[in-house]
This record gives C-alpha cells, sequence and structure tokens, in this order.
C-alpha cells in the first residue's frame, strides 16, 4: 500500500497535524463546559447529548444560530481573541431563552484561511467561557482551512445552540396584552451589532485607533469595542420560574423598530420611554461624532438595552426587584398599548 503524505496538502495550505494539536489544545478548555447530558468526547465526527429524563411533559427543542458580523475585525485589530467567542455564544443563547428554552448544548464553526493555533485556541477559549456562563455544553464544532477564500489572518465564526423547553409555556408574544409594562435590561455596550457602521466611524471618519484612548468612553477605543455581548441566560431562567413573562425580545440587529414588533400581536403597540434607562457613552459618541439621525441610532443599535421581558402591571416591581438581586441592572422604559389599524404593531420611542 502507497503511504499517504500529507506534505503536498500543507504545502497548499491546510496541515492536518495542526488541526489535530489544535484538538488536543483545546479538549480541556470543551470538557470543562460538560453538563451531564453530554455522552462523548470532543473529536468524533458527532456530537452526542442524552436528553434523558430532563423533568419535562412535552418538551419541545429550541434552537438557533448566529454570528458575530464584523466585530471579528476589531478582534484582529486589537490581536485579542479571547472574548469574541463569547459574543458567540451570547448571539445564539440569549435567542432561544426569549422563547423560554433552557440551552443545552453549543457548536461552533471557525473557518481561516490557515489555522493559527494560539488565535483559535484563544477564540475557543472564550467560546467556553460563554458555554460555562450560560449552563450550555460546548459539544463539538468544525475548524476550516480555507486558504485562497479566506485572507491570511482573517477567520470567520458561526454558532449553533440546542435548548429545551416545555410547550405549554413557550413563549410567543400571544399573551402580550395592552397594558403589559415593559422592562429593559442593561447592555454591556454595543454587543455585536452594527459594527460596519462603527467602524466606519471610529477608524475611517475619525482615523483612530484601537489603542487610542478616548475621553468621552473612558477608555481605548479597542476596550470600548470588544466588551463582551451580555449573557442573559440565567437571570432570565430564573424570572420565568417565578413569575409570568409574557415576552422577551433579544434587541439586535434592527434595535427596537425591527426587535419589538417581531413579537406583537395584532391590535398591541409598544410605547417607549426615551429617557427611562441610562444610554452608555458610547451611544451619544457615535450620533454625534457620526452625524447619524436618532432614529436610525434606535434602529441601528440596542441603545443599551440588551434584552427586554413583558409584564402584568401588578408584578413589574417584584420583577424589577428579582433581575437586580441577580445581577441585571433593569429599567421600566414603556408599556404596551393599543394599535390603531393603521399603526399595529409600531414601536413609539416617545422624546424621541
Amino acid at each position: 500500500m502507497t503511504e499517504i503524505s500529507s506534505s503536498k496538502y500543507s504545502e497548499a495550505g491546510v496541515d492536518i497535524d495542526k488541526g489535530n494539536a489544535f484538538i488536543s489544545r483545546i479538549k480541556g478548555l470543551v470538557a470543562d463546559t460538560h453538563t451531564r447530558g453530554v455522552i462523548n468526547d470532543i473529536g468524533g465526527f458527532s456530537g452526542l447529548f442524552a436528553i434523558g429524563n430532563a423533568g419535562y411533559e412535552d418538551p419541545v427543542l429550541i434552537a438557533s444560530t448566529d454570528g458575530v458580523g464584523t466585530k471579528l475585525t476589531v478582534a484582529k485589530l486589537c490581536n485579542k481573541h479571547d472574548t469574541i467567542g463569547i459574543d458567540l455564544v451570547a448571539m445564539c443563547v440569549n435567542d432561544v431563552i426569549v422563547n423560554g428554552a433552557k440551552p443545552l448544548f453549543f457548536l461552533d464553526y471557525f473557518a481561516s484561511s490557515s489555522l493559527d493555533l494560539d488565535q483559535a485556541t484563544a477564540v475557543v477559549k472564550g467560546i467556553a467561557d460563554g458555554c460555562k456562563i450560560s449552563k450550555c455544553s460546548l459539544i463539538g464544532g468544525e475548524t476550516a482551512e480555507m486558504p485562497g477564500l479566506y485572507r491570511s489572518g482573517d477567520y470567520d465564526l458561526a454558532g449553533f445552540v440546542v435548548g429545551i423547553g416545555e410547550r405549554n409555556k413557550i413563549i410567543d408574544g400571544s399573551d402580550i396584552r395592552v397594558g403589559n409594562k415593559i422592562i429593559g435590561l442593561a447592555a454591556s455596550g454595543l454587543h455585536s451589532n452594527g459594527f460596519s457602521l462603527v467602524r466606519k466611524i471610529f477608524f475611517d471618519d475619525l482615523a483612530l485607533k484601537v489603542d487610542d484612548w478616548v475621553d468621552e468612553l473612558g477608555c481605548t477605543v479597542g476596550q470600548e469595542l470588544l466588551k463582551p455581548t451580555r449573557i442573559y441566560v440565567e437571570s432570565v431562567l430564573t424570572v420565568l420560574r417565578n413569575y409570568k413573562v409574557n415576552g422577551l425580545i433579544h434587541n439586535t440587529g434592527g434595535g427596537f423598530y425591527d426587535n419589538v414588533p417581531r413579537i406583537l400581536p395584532d391590535g398591541c403597540k409598544a410605547v417607549l420611554q426615551k429617557d427611562s434607562w441610562k444610554i452608555p457613552p458610547v451611544f451619544d459618541f457615535l450620533r454625534t461624532k457620526g452625524e447619524i439621525p436618532e432614529m436610525e441610532m434606535y434602529r441601528t443599535f440596542n441603545m443599551g438595552i440588551g434584552m427586554m421581558a413583558l409584564v402584568h402591571d401588578d408584578q413589574v416591581e417584584d420583577v424589577l426587584q428579582q433581575f437586580s438581586a441577580l445581577g441585571e441592572t433593569p429599567f421600566l422604559i414603556g408599556e404596551i398599548q393599543a394599535a390603531d389599524e393603521n399603526d399595529s404593531k409600531t414601536v413609539l420611542i416617545e422624546g424621541l
């Protein structure tokens, strides 16, 4: 039998031995995220997770996939790759909890021109950190080297999460009623949206570098832009165990104007009070330096609110207190009002 050599493949830009070394490096990071349902170790063809007796009468699997967009470019400029994985997990798990799902397991896809072991290991460390925050098991992924498709040093990320929920407790917005109050949970910053515009303003229009200090922000450009997306899993699931929540909104791309209507039933509109929460300085900086119309800001960015919960009026104070006790910074930011035929499912931000 002819011996197969990987040298020609390596010369073409794909190093199989380096890929195997990468698996060895991250095995411990991955194993640290595993919960009781994980059956196999990393390195197989598939990740196995046993639902078993999860305590659900009629369980439903709830899945989501997402990426982190051009925030990856900022990580590259800063040569800091150990938090972008937290963003990846956050964008996925924050999507499934809005349906009331508990995240079970996570998979990632990492593609580059040529595998940089230190860079890729740092990325997976961040993914593992995000999974631990979410109490979600990292059970597998794919690492692809594609020279000629990606430029040297560039990489791309995608994440996939599967959660579980009780069918009769799924939150889909159908229980939202006129009079419900809207509680907003503070974001950690920009999260992972609008970075094509953010980069244009910081790096093109203002010609700033990632190490430049910005007085208005109280930190460097890189420190501000790489703040990890906040993960709301533990606090939201705890509140759901204790209170009736009629709707949850992950405030991501599209901001308030695109995300809030996604869960509103017919006959309802959301009315938000502009000055009811604290807006982080980065958003005022972007608006003024980039000369962005204020309404566009609320459609592009989270403006300091990363998650919203819609609850009955008589539970507002209790829910606010519990979110605070769980480490969140909650604000009462608006309410649901009756909508006319012409403005059904719209969002009105009073004071804008």
